[in-house]
């Protein structure tokens, strides 16, 4: 059975920071890309922050520099580290891991950025 579970998400004021993980089970980690998405009310799924079995990151240009995803294929889990938080970063974020042209998501984790 392929799970990801999501933690880390709660309520922060702006520039304030968070730290999203996902640990995931019934795959074989190091082989699949992962993903941080997120989505708000009313708007579409976007891909937030990015990175392949191999390492390499890429990020939405609403988050450049001040976000960061990273992997530790030791614990099975990808990160993302959220800093300098905006009102607009509130989302539900979701991670998701893909290989083979499958696609497994995990169940959501809100974010809320709000003085």
């Amino acid at each position: 059975q392929v799970q990801l579970v999501e933690s880390g998400g709660g309520l922060v004021q702006p520039g304030g920071s968070l730290r999203l993980s996902c640990t995931t089970s019934g795959i074989i980690f190091s082989t699949f890309d992962m993903g941080w998405y997120r989505q708000a009310p009313g708007e579409q799924r976007e891909l937030v922050a990015g990175i392949t079995k191999s390492g390499s990151a890429n990020y939405a240009d609403s988050v450049k520099g001040r976000f960061t995803i990273s992997r530790d294929n030791t614990k099975n889990t990808v990160y993302l580290q959220m800093n300098s938080l905006k009102p607009d970063d509130t989302a539900v974020y979701y991670c998701s891991a893909l290989w083979s042209g499958s696609q497994y998501w995990g169940q959501g984790t809100q974010v809320t950025v709000s003085s």
